[in-house]
């Protein structure tokens, strides 16, 4: 089939957004929405109207009608079934089926109708595929806008601690003949107008020896810059925004005056050796909702860095603790033959050192399976229909793989738009109902040997294909493929070299659908 436009209009004719899918100018479209009402006829229960040149297939949305406009070549069943999601897209989005409820939603509905025809043709997508690609759902950003949400009011709390802490000690200081300090500053300020304590004779003779006291008095100074610091929340806010905002876990540390001056604390810096390694893997894996495993693969890169010229001749040996069949592949410039018979990265040319300050990718591997029982993790959502137009949602998890510890887990369930919150009867763990995406995070700080197993049961109107594709995020230190590194050796000597590593293994794609 070869559909034109896919249009919400009024019963008169009157387009409230529309959409085409070939070329044509906003005039041919205007004339063809405003011919519509013309052709239909009272008394039929006909869903399309053709005139000489294109074909009318509509459905009634309340006072408005969704419409599709097609050639007459096309296929009048598929017209038909296409028609039936366009027209369940529309409340998806929209609560009321009037004009300014569509307006106001006039984007999602766009993108949507996008989903289903590309250039004129029917793409093969359901209803919830439909919502997942138009919502963009990334819960890497969730997960890190939580975590940064939380540094942010643990550094604000730790500095509102400190500023009240120097409040403290200020009063303190007056307790103790903080107060006569404090007038005398006025009276040093006067002084240092003219010169100073040094011009103090020249003002008069009865008080010679007060000015001195305070040009040289530290605690006063040191006062007013501690004033300075905690004495308004906007500053300490700021303060520790500008720390949080540079990737910055903020740790409270004491500050030191050098002549009267505040330094400010240096943010902590990740630590590294001249040799450093990053392990970094990613599982792309789908798995079928009645169970089965659809597709699962895991990528994995090594990569080296060297930031001294005294280490670059080098050489890792390595261990590989699992059984899998993992396919493994070298950078062209490593020995292949010392990495396949002892495991040893190193170079074809020993006496070649590795580049400074640059990655370098020195094994990539790839491990591709069908077996269900490579499953790092089995979810399995079971929604059942309760007789009164909802659903009974019971959904778990558990760990597969107890050598695995994955943290900051995220579960999506899809929630049916304009139903509002569902009624969670049982949760191990947290949850949140993002009500902008239309989805129920069920979340989990760590999943282990430990802590392997969970459950949630909630209810919500919907049918059950509303509740998939159900979808996880994670991170975690240890590699799915026990790749790791033994030693750190110098290629000439043997000699045992320090080293730092950083393993990363999150998932890219993990979905049920």
């Amino acid at each position: 089939m070869v559909l034109i436009a896919a249009a919400v209009c009024s019963k008169s004719g009157k387009a409230v957004i529309s959409r085409q899918f070939v070329e044509m100018s906003k005039s041919r479209i205007e004339g063809l929405l405003a011919a519509f009402p013309k052709l239909m006829t009272g008394g039929k229960q006909h869903t399309f109207v053709e005139t000489e040149s294109v074909r009318y297939v509509y459905q009634p949305l309340d006072a408005l009608f969704m419409l599709l406009i097609t050639t007459k070549a096309s296929n009048i069943l598929e017209d038909l079934e296409t028609l039936r999601l366009f027209a369940r897209v529309v409340p998806e989005y929209c609560r009321n089926m009037d004009e300014a409820e569509i307006l106001e939603n006039s984007f999602n509905l766009i993108f949507a109708f996008d989903e289903i025809v590309a250039l004129g043709y029917r793409e093969s997508v359901n209803l919830a595929q439909i919502r997942t690609f138009v919502e963009m759902d990334s819960h890497e950003e969730k997960v890190y806008n939580a975590v940064r949400e939380t540094q942010m009011r643990e550094a604000k709390n730790k500095m509102r601690e400190k500023a009240k802490e120097l409040q403290r000690q200020k009063l303190e200081s007056n307790k103790r003949g903080g107060k006569p300090m404090s007038s005398m500053t006025g009276i040093s300020g006067g002084y240092g107008g003219q010169g100073g304590f040094n011009s103090g004779p020249m003002v008069g003779e009865s008080t010679p020896a007060e000015p001195p006291k305070p040009a040289y008095n530290p605690p006063v100074r040191k006062e007013n810059k501690a004033m300075k610091l905690g004495g308004k929340s906007r500053d300490v806010d700021s303060f520790v925004d500008q720390l949080v905002s540079e990737g910055e876990r903020v740790v409270t540390a004491p500050t030191s005056v050098n002549g009267g001056g505040v330094s400010k604390p240096r943010a902590p810096q990740i630590s590294t050796e001249p040799v450093h390694v990053t392990v970094e893997e990613k599982i792309i894996l789908s798995a079928g909702r009645d169970g089965g495993l659809q597709n699962m693969e895991v990528q994995g890169l090594m990569t080296l860095r060297v930031s001294d010229e005294n280490f670059a001749k080098i050489k890792l040996n390595l261990e590989n603790t699992t059984n899998k069949s993992i396919q493994l592949q070298t950078h062209p410039n490593i020995d292949k033959e010392l990495f396949r018979s002892r495991s040893v990265i190193g170079l074809k040319n020993p006496a070649k050192p590795f580049p400074l300050n640059s990655g370098v990718g020195v094994l990539k591997w790839r491990f591709q399976t069908q077996d269900d029982s490579e499953i790092p993790l089995s979810i399995n959502c079971w929604p059942s229909e309760n007789g009164s137009g909802g659903c009974d949602v019971n959904i778990e998890f558990e760990l597969e793989n107890t050598d695995l510890e994955l943290q900051d887990v995220v579960i999506s369930i899809p929630i049916p738009h304009g139903v509002g919150a569902p009624n969670v009867s049982e949760c191990e763990g947290d949850y949140t109902h993002d009500t902008r995406r239309g989805a129920l995070l069920w979340q989990h700080p760590v999943i282990d040997a430990q802590n392997k197993s969970g459950s949630m049961e909630f209810s919500v109107p919907g049918n059950p294909d509303d509740f998939f594709p159900v979808t996880m995020s994670f991170t975690s230190s240890k590699p799915f493929s026990g790749i790791k590194i033994l030693e750190c050796l110098d290629t000439d000597s043997d000699a045992p070299v320090k080293y730092s590593s950083e393993i990363s293994f999150i998932a890219e794609k993990y979905e049920i659908v």
